[in-house]
């Protein structure tokens, strides 16, 4: 038996899974784990990670090795995505992170990769045959046109629930300002605009990935008492659940947003910021309902491994 663990190093959080993987193939998830890090937070025009964030960064990447050090047969995978990718100090810190976290290897992957690896998550556990794959994090928006079951174009913006925020909100997230949002929508429409390939995405559904879409679903799961409401990997809106959703959050101070039942109480300050991409998206291709997904980078590299070592013989 191998522990197959992948870590994802994003902008607002890393995540870390640990799966079983037994000599037939078959796999089983045993231990999730994340940490809120905003890895992202005040890189600036710049685009330097700033030494509070590499240090919040470097304590949990070790509260992790703790973890995985104490398992047998480890295949260990790291990447990181938006934040690192951009930043200048890229070289340094993924070296510092290599001195300090017992030599683990960052791997960067760009965004593209991260978008496939977002297709193989979903489209290995939900069925879906034509869509649009939107996972938006904390420094870039993934999207993939998925036809017939292929990934036949994918593309990696650098919008997120962090940058936008730090971009629109210079008045502050106390109070959200119509100014504020009018303008990251206006931003964040006339970049959907520049996807050539986007307008063949018309009223297809989005399957939504990443952790402000994620707290739309949580949101209305909550709202109605469900019991397991973060268990959302299949859960569907439609159009107007999605806009009461968002309405409400843009509605109410940072203390309201605080209060909203299904909201974490750290994301509360970047939920606008973060939710604005995918309410957009939905008026921009006439889509009338999100598929959400709990899936996706780091399940998507488990299913190409798994589909190396069988190429490989390794697993029958």
């Amino acid at each position: 038996m191998e522990n197959f663990v992948v870590i994802d190093l994003g902008s607002n959080s890393v995540r870390m899974s640990v799966s079983e993987i037994d000599s037939d193939g078959s796999f089983r998830a045993v231990q999730q784990h994340k940490e809120m890090v905003r890895l992202s937070e005040d890189m600036g025009t710049e685009k330097i990670l700033q030494e509070p964030a590499i240090e919040r960064t470097i304590i949990a990447l070790q509260k992790f090795a703790a973890i995985y050090q104490q398992l047998s047969n480890v295949t260990l995978r790291a990447v990181a995505t938006a934040a690192v990718r951009s930043a200048k100090n890229q070289k340094k810190f993924i070296k510092r992170v290599a001195d300090e976290v017992d030599g683990l290897k960052i791997e960067v992957i760009p965004g593209t990769m991260e978008a496939y690896y977002d297709y193989l998550g979903v489209i290995n556990t939900l069925p879906v045959t034509n869509c649009i794959i939107m996972d938006t994090g904390g420094a870039s928006c993934e999207l993939v046109l998925v036809q017939n079951g292929k990934a036949q174009n994918l593309i990696s913006l650098p919008i997120g629930a962090v940058n936008l925020t730090e971009t629109f909100y210079k008045n502050g997230v106390d109070q959200l300002k119509a100014e504020d949002l009018f303008w990251e929508t206006t931003f964040v429409n006339r970049l959907f605009n520049g996807v050539w390939w986007l307008h063949r995405g018309q009223n297809l559904p989005i399957v939504a990935l990443g952790g402000s879409n994620r707290t739309l679903a949580k949101i209305q799961r909550k709202g109605k008492n469900v019991l397991n409401f973060e268990d959302i990997h299949g859960f569907r809106m439609n159009v107007a659940e999605v806009n009461d959703v968002y309405a409400k959050v843009i509605s109410k101070d940072l203390a309201g947003r605080k209060k909203i039942p299904g909201l974490a109480k750290d994301r509360a300050d970047i939920i606008a910021g973060g939710m604005t991409p995918i309410v957009t998206i939905l008026r921009f291709l006439d889509s009338d309902r999100v598929v959400f997904s709990q899936n996706g980078v780091r399940e998507g590299i488990l299913y190409e491994h798994i589909s190396q070592l069988q190429e490989q013989g390794d697993v029958r």
